[in-house]
Formats: C-alpha cells, structure tokens, sequence
C-alpha cells in the first residue's frame, strides 16, 4: 500500500464519491475502489458501507482523514521545499500526437522550477515506448494505456482521460455522428495505434461497411484535412489551440464514447525517484492547461 492512498481517501471523503476523487486525483475509479480495499486491509477494518447502492463512507473513515491529514500536508511541505535540490537526467518517452502539446510547456515548467534535472524527450508509439521501457532504454514514457491493461511488470500513473469526439467540417450540417459517417468521406487515425484502433471499433458499430478513405498517423493533420472539408475523423482533441488554427465542428459520442487514458509508465523502481515525481506534476498541470474547455 502507497501513502497517497490516505490522500486518496481525503478526496474521497471532499469529493462524496469514488468517481470525483477520481476526477480530483487524476485517477480511474477503479484505481480508488482499489487503494480503498487496501486501506481497509491494512487497517483491518471496513471504511466504507457498501451495502446499498451508493457507497457512504463510516465514521471510521473521517477518524483516518483526520488522523493523517496533518502529516501528509507537512510531508508535502517537505518534499516541496526549494532547499532541496531535485537533480538528474530523465529519458522521457512522449507519443508522437502528443509532442507539440505537451513538451514545451512540461519542459519551461521543469527548467524554471528544477533546473538541475534535464529532461531528455523521446518519441514513438505507445508500443514501441514502452518496450523501450521495460528494456531500460528510456526511464518513462507517456502513452496510451493498452487497451488489455498495462504489465504488472512497470508502474502506470494516470495522468488524463479523454474521450474521443467525431469531428466534421464546419459547414456539415447532419445532425448525428452516424449521418456524418454516411454522408462524408472517413479520415482514419492510424489503425495500429490505440486511439486508431478504438476510433475504428465506434465506426464500424455506427457504420458496419463503412471503408477510410485515408489514413494518417498524426492528429494535427487530421484536424487540418478536416478542417479543409475533406472528410471526418473520430479523434483524440488533446490540444485546444488546434482548433483555433483549423476549426471544425465536434460532436461528442455519448455515453459509449471511446476514452483515451493517458499514463506515465516507468519500471517499479521509480516509485520513490523525485524526480519522475515532479515530472508527473508538471505533465499533469500540462494536459490540464491544453484540455478543451
């Protein structure tokens, strides 16, 4: 069991449920049930009343907030004093889509603040980075989590979920996702990667015959094509500022919309590198500030 799972609870307890602490903690909320089931194992006693349909915290829950919510609030303190110096070369991995959105921003953070740890990027596919990974090539990598799950072998961090939208151009005028797949031409985003794969799934769900008439491994320039009336994609929209440059009509896919999750994956020895700690920080912060409004 880590120390954050107190934090995690804290937010659980702010938040009134397992789905805002894990809106506010930058986790699933399968990720919360399961730091809770650990707590209580560790406590040896129940925190939660599952009885009924909505989980409700017991008292014994607020005796443990209370209890440790000083003593992380000072751990904090600690690990954020400038005194300290955080210090290093970090081989980051960074999937392609996500380089221009993310880095500048990470990086300016990163040399302001810590200025003795240098940041070394990477880029590839999710596949590709976290073999790279595992093989000790690099030290952590920003991906897409698999769509079976991540290795038990590495530790994953989440760090966005995004779902994806159908985009069209401007002047589309069908009203749903299905008529604009009928009517317009399919940009697809690259079928090997898993944001490609799982566009490709809600396609052919919506449109069983449906054929690309592209296919294209960068989100910038499916935005474009779009933008330029060319066709529709589905798509991840990490990057708001994209649809300043190249505007297009978004429409969101309800409730059986795709989700990109976004994860920090390094090896299990990064648990406790401060480093790989402020980095998650900074990356987080990032993909807050580009997120669509």
């Amino acid at each position: 069991m880590k120390i954050e799972a107190f934090a995690t609870l804290d937010a659980v307890l702010r938040t009134g449920s397992f789905a805002g602490a894990a809106a506010a903690m930058n986790l699933t909320p399968s990720a919360v049930s399961m730091q809770m089931k650990q707590l209580e194992q560790y406590l040896g006693q129940p925190l939660f009343d599952r009885s009924g349909p909505q989980v409700r915290p017991r008292v014994a829950a607020f005796d443990v907030a209370a209890a440790m919510r000083g003593g992380l609030q000072r751990l904090d303190g600690l690990r954020r004093r400038p005194g300290i110096a955080i210090e290093g070369v970090l081989r980051l991995g960074v999937i392609e889509s996500l380089l221009p959105s993310l880095l500048p921003g990470t990086l300016s953070a990163l040399r302001a603040q810590h200025p003795q740890l240098a940041v070394r990027p990477v880029r590839g596919r999710s596949a590709t980075l976290i073999a790279g990974v595992k093989a000790g090539q690099i030290d952590a990598a920003v991906v897409a989590m698999p769509a079976k799950g991540g290795s038990e072998q590495l530790r994953w961090w989440p760090l966005a979920r995004r779902e994806l939208v159908l985009i069209a151009p401007p002047d589309a005028t069908e009203a749903s996702a299905t008529a604009l797949l009928r009517r317009h031409d399919w940009i697809r985003y690259d079928r090997s990667t898993v944001t490609g794969a799982m566009a490709a799934r809600h396609v052919l769900a919506l449109v069983p015959d449906k054929r690309g008439a592209l296919e294209l491994d960068s989100a910038p320039a499916i935005v474009a094509m779009v933008s330029g009336g060319l066709g529709v994609a589905i798509i991840h929209l990490l990057d708001s500022s994209l649809l300043t440059a190249y505007p297009v009509r978004v429409l969101r896919l309800g409730r059986n919309a795709p989700v990109l999750e976004l994860t920090l994956v390094a090896r299990k020895a990064a648990d406790d590198d401060r480093g790989m700690a402020v980095l998650r920080e900074r990356l987080v912060e990032q993909l807050k500030a580009t997120a669509r409004p």
